[in-house]
Order: C-alpha cells, then sequence, then structure tokens
C-alpha cells in the first residue's frame, strides 16, 4: 500500500481531523459546552479586546479549552479501550487529564480578566 505524500497526505490527514473533532462533539457533553461557551463568548472577545494582542489572547485561552479538552478525551478513549478493569495508573491517566481541562478553564478565566479589566 502506498502512504499518501504531498497534498494527498494533507487533505487526508484534514479528513482526519474533521473526523475528530465532529467525533468529539458527538460523544463528549464537555466539549459541547466548551464549543457552545465558545460561540458566545467570541463575539465578546472580538469586541472587548482592544488591540489584536488581547483579542489574540482572549480567543487562543478558549480554543486551549478545546484543544485540552480534545486531548483528555484521546486519553479516556484509550484508557478505556485498553482495559475496562479498575486500575490505579488508569485513574491516575484520566484524574491528569481532567486536571489539564482544568487548568486550561482556570488559565482562560485569568486571561479574560486580566485582559478585561
Amino acid at each position: 500500500m502506498n502512504k499518501a505524500t504531498g497534498i494527498n497526505r494533507l487533505i487526508n490527514a484534514a479528513g482526519y481531523s474533521w473526523q475528530g473533532l465532529k467525533a468529539a462533539f458527538k460523544h463528549e457533553a464537555a466539549f459541547r459546552q466548551e464549543v457552545f461557551l465558545l460561540l458566545l463568548l467570541v463575539p465578546t472577545a472580538l469586541w472587548q479586546g482592544e488591540t489584536g494582542v488581547e483579542r489574540a489572547l482572549l480567543l487562543g485561552s478558549l480554543l486551549l479549552v478545546l484543544i485540552v479538552e480534545i486531548l483528555n478525551s484521546a486519553i479516556e478513549a484509550v484508557v478505556d479501550r485498553v482495559s475496562g478493569e479498575r486500575h490505579d495508573l488508569s485513574g491516575r491517566a484520566k484524574d491528569l487529564g481532567s486536571a489539564a481541562v482544568l487548568l486550561s478553564l482556570v488559565f482562560t478565566a485569568l486571561v479574560w480578566l486580566l485582559v478585561l479589566i
């Protein structure tokens, strides 16, 4: 089997990424909630940010939450796929992913607070 190269590889990668976004939206309630929050806050970020840097910080912090949520969901899916048994390391992996999401939310709140005040 020949591996795709050049533009075909990019097209394939974009397709896989789109599938991942659809899967996250379909299967992850937290991701859906964060997308809806993003949709509500994007106009606010564009309106309240006074400079391009401020707008980038406000929007970037929102995107960071989605990125971390997708990575957390990927960790959870792999852990669940590998074993349905309870294991300390499985629980730790899931807890660490959840902690990353929490920290991204705290970061976003701090960015918004500092930029808007």
